[in-house]
């Protein structure tokens, strides 16, 4: 079971949505689209799903040119962060409601129904209409009905959004498992790095409209190809500091470090994640003035000032800085990469060459 994109793109009144693209999805994989708000996620699984008709390219289904075919023909199944019921009807019937469509026998809707709203924790609502649920409990229900289905590909655009945290980490580990069993091609949307990762399989992200990069999750995050990709795919975006490669070594001005074998001299950009900047040593100094410091609880979010340049630091513990403030950041080595000044990967980090 394949789902390929050949050169597909749309363009609505002049306006570039999709620039040309090309993607093959193979049944049975988890494949993720991360991107910020507008960046094409939702108009690509609408091209993928037959919604919308592309302005160039074809979308073929295990071979077979599907371009001009209605969704309504296709076994496609599409859940929304804005959840979609029917009122009227139970929780049982709407989730029902796709199997009787199918002509599926009363035992089989009925074993179908009760197994995926065990799964999503409805069985004590199954009597009740959607609108004496609450939000959580409304996306559930559209979701299991997007499951029982059995379609062979299963759009999700940010379904868990409204969803409790516990509910969401649940039904992270859960979904992939439905679908890898049931050999479907799970395409799920996120503007959420953390919840990428957390999913697995394969990620394409994007950014206005076009596939930085495609490839397993892991990769992606860890080698992205270049600062575009990097920063889509680290919350907060990844940092960024100009520097020169000259005689083995990295200079940042302040401070220098070894630079990775065979590297040849010239500028580059030097980036890092939030996560690798930490309050204590060891690692390479840097002088900023706090603009920000943002507590969660267990963790702060510093925003800070080096030389001009804008950073993000997420520090273990309470941080209660005062705007202005001078402090001194280190910066481990091993997770610096470097890409050249078209934005290009010169070298990953070394810890990701070395997982």
């Amino acid at each position: 079971m394949t789902l390929e994109l050949q050169g597909v793109g749309r363009v609505v009144e002049g306006r570039v949505h999709i620039h040309p693209t090309d993607l093959v999805l193979q049944g049975g994989t988890m494949n993720v689209l991360l991107g910020p708000t507008l960046s094409g996620k939702t108009s690509l699984m609408r091209l993928m799903a037959g919604l919308d008709k592309p302005s160039a390219g074809r979308v073929l289904w295990n071979g077979q040119d599907v371009t001009g075919q209605r969704v309504q023909d296709r076994q496609v199944a599409m859940v929304y962060q804005q959840f979609i019921n029917y009122p009227a009807m139970s929780v049982y019937d709407n989730i029902a409601s796709p199997l009787r469509i199918a002509g599926a026998s009363k035992a089989e809707i009925d074993r179908r129904v009760k197994a995926v709203a065990e799964m999503l924790k409805l069985t004590p609502m199954l009597t009740r209409k959607p609108l004496e649920l609450s939000g959580g409990q409304q996306q559930r229900c559209a979701l299991a009905r997007a499951l029982v289905k059995g379609a062979e590909l299963v759009l999700l655009d940010e379904p868990l959004a409204n969803l409790d945290y516990k509910l969401r980490e649940e039904l992270r580990v859960e979904i992939p498992k439905i679908f890898e069993a049931s050999g479907a091609i799970f395409v799920y949307a996120t503007t959420e790095p953390e919840e990428a990762l957390l999913l697995g399989g394969n990620t394409a992200t994007l950014h206005q409209g076009r596939i930085t990069q495609f490839g397993p999750t892991p990769q992606v995050y860890r080698q992205p190809q270049d600062a575009l990709t990097a920063r889509v795919f680290s919350d907060p975006p990844m940092n960024f500091l100009p520097c020169q490669v000259s005689g083995g070594e990295i200079d940042f001005g302040s401070t220098r470090t070894k630079a990775p074998e065979g590297l040849p001299n010239g500028r580059y950009q030097a980036g890092f994640r939030a996560n690798h900047l930490s309050l204590h040593g060891p690692g390479l100094p840097f002088a900023c003035k706090v603009k920000v410091t943002e507590i969660t609880g267990s963790e702060s979010f510093l925003h800070l000032d080096h030389q001009g340049e804008p950073w993000v630091g997420l520090v273990h513990g309470v941080q209660d800085m005062p705007p202005g403030m001078d402090v001194t950041v280190h910066l481990d080595p091993a997770y610096i990469y470097l890409f050249d000044t078209e934005g290009r990967l010169a070298a990953p980090a070394p810890y990701a060459r070395a997982a």
